[in-house]
C-alpha cells in the first residue's frame, strides 16, 4: 500500500532539497581566477582535489533531485492537464525569468568587461546576443547554468503528454534518454537530456510513492551508495590517463549512477533536516533560492576578483576557506540584492523570482514569504 504523509513534512522537505542543492550548484560555478589550463597544471595538488569534490559532490550532483522535484510536483498537478494554462503559467514561473536573468547578465557582466573591471565574454554579434538571452543551441557564456532553466521548460511543454502516460511508458522513455545519454548521440531538443530523465524519474516517483519510501530508508543505507560512486567518479576524472576521453561511454554510465544515487542522498538528507532543527532557517532561507540559482554567476563574475584580489586565486594560501565559503557569500548577497529589488519593486522581485517571492506584509513582524511552490 502506498505510504501518504501528511503534505506539510513532504513541501518542507522540498524547499530544503531545492536549498541544499542550490547552495551546491554554486561550487560548479565558484571563482578560481584561474585559467582551465592553469587548473589542469594543478591536477593532483590537494587544493584541486578539494575542489572536485565540492564540485561533484555537492554542485553537479545537486542538480538532479531538481529535475526530480519538477517532475514529481508536475506530476500531482491539475492544471497539467491543460496545456495552455499550465503552458502559460511556466512561461511566467521559468522562461521569463530565465530570459531577464540572461539579459541582465549580459548588462552587468559583459558591461563590467567593457569598463575593463573584469575579464568576460563581450557581445561579438547579434547572433551571439540571441543566443546568451536565450540559450536555443548552447549554454550561455556567462550564466552558464540556465540550461537547466531552458531545458525544464522544454520538459514544461511536454508535461501534460507525459502526465497521460501510464508509468511504464514513462519507464521506457526515461531509459531511451538515458541510452541516447550513454551512448552520446545527439538530440535537438534539450541541451542537457538527462534533465528530461530525472524530470520522468519524479513523475514515476510520485506515482509509485518512491519519494515516501526513500525517506523512511535508513538513512546509512540511502547516502552508502553516493558515498561509495563520488570517489569512483572523481578519481578517473582526475585520472593521468584520461579515463573520460578513451572510455566515454563507461564515464558516462557512471556519471548516471552517481547522479541517481545522489538524488537519493539529496532527498534523505533533506528529510533529515525536515526534521532537525535546522528546518527553521532552511525553510528562512528557501523563498531566496530561485533568485539565488538565477543571480549566483553574476556575483561572482562580478565579486570573484574583487574578492580574490585580497584572498587570491586558487593555489593561495587562504582561498581553500574561500572556496568552501563561497555559496554562502552568494546567499548572502543574493538575499542583500533580493530584498534591495523588494523594496524598489515589489512587482520587479515577483518576476524576477518566477513567482516565488513576494513583499513583506504589512502587518508588524512579517517577513517575505513565498507566494506558491511552483515546479
Amino acid at each position: 500500500m502506498p505510504l501518504r504523509p501528511t503534505a506539510a513534512p513532504r513541501n518542507d522537505a522540498i524547499a530544503i532539497a531545492r536549498v541544499l542543492c542550490i547552495l551546491g550548484v554554486v561550487y560548479v560555478h565558484a571563482w578560481t581566477g584561474r585559467t582551465g589550463e592553469e587548473l589542469a597544471h594543478m591536477t593532483g595538488t590537494g587544493e584541486e582535489v578539494l575542489r572536485w569534490v565540492l564540485m561533484e559532490g555537492l554542485g553537479k550532483s545537486a542538480v538532479p533531485l531538481l529535475g526530480m522535484i519538477s517532475g514529481y510536483l508536475v506530476a500531482g498537478s491539475r492544471r497539467a492537464q491543460s496545456w495552455r494554462s499550465h503552458v502559460a503559467g511556466k512561461a511566467r514561473t521559468i522562461l521569463l525569468p530565465m530570459i531577464l536573468w540572461n539579459a541582465i547578465a549580459i548588462a552587468c557582466v559583459s558591461g563590467a568587461a567593457l569598463a575593463g573591471w573584469i575579464q568576460a565574454p563581450l557581445p561579438s554579434s547579434a547572433h551571439w546576443l540571441v543566443e546568451e538571452a536565450l540559450a536555443l543551441t548552447r549554454p550561455p557564456d556567462i550564466n552558464v547554468q540556465m540550461p537547466f532553466l531552458r531545458d525544464l521548460f522544454v520538459c514544461m511543454l511536454a508535461a501534460p503528454l507525459l502526465v497521460r502516460l501510464p508509468v511504464k511508458g514513462m519507464m521506457l522513455l526515461a531509459a531511451m534518454v538515458a541510452v541516447l545519454t550513454i551512448g552520446g548521440w545527439p538530440q535537438p531538443l534539450l541541451l542537457r537530456p538527462l534533465i528530461l530523465f530525472f524530470f520522468l524519474f519524479g513523475m514515476i516517483a510520485r506515482r509509485l510513492s518512491l519519494a515516501e519510501r526513500a525517506a523512511a530508508l535508513p538513512l546509512a543505507n540511502a547516502i552508502a551508495p553516493f558515498l561509495l560512486l563520488v570517489p569512483v567518479k572523481i578519481t578517473l576524472s582526475l585520472s593521468p590517463t584520461d579515463f573520460p576521453a578513451i572510455h566515454p561511454q563507461a564515464m558516462a554510465a557512471l556519471d548516471l549512477a552517481t547522479r541517481i544515487a545522489a538524488a537519493l542522498f539529496f532527498w534523505r538528507i533533506a528529510n533529515a533536516c525536515a526534521a532537525s532543527r535546522a528546518r527553521d532557517a532552511l525553510l528562512a532561507i528557501a523563498p531566496y533560492v530561485f533568485f539565488l540559482f538565477c543571480c549566483h554567476l553574476i556575483l561572482i563574475w562580478i565579486g570573484g576578483p574583487l574578492l580574490g584580489h585580497w584572498i587570491g586565486p586558487a593555489g593561495s594560501p587562504l582561498y581553500p576557506a574561500f572556496l568552501i565559503a563561497q555559496p554562502l557569500l552568494v546567499l548572502g548577497a543574493s538575499i542583500v540584492l533580493a530584498r534591495a529589488v523588494i523594496a524598489i519593486s515589489p512587482a520587479a522581485a515577483r518576476i524576477l523570482s518566477g513567482g516565488r517571492l513576494a513583499a513583506p506584509a504589512r502587518k508588524a513582524g512579517a517577513g517575505l514569504v513565498a507566494v506558491r511552490n511552483p515546479a
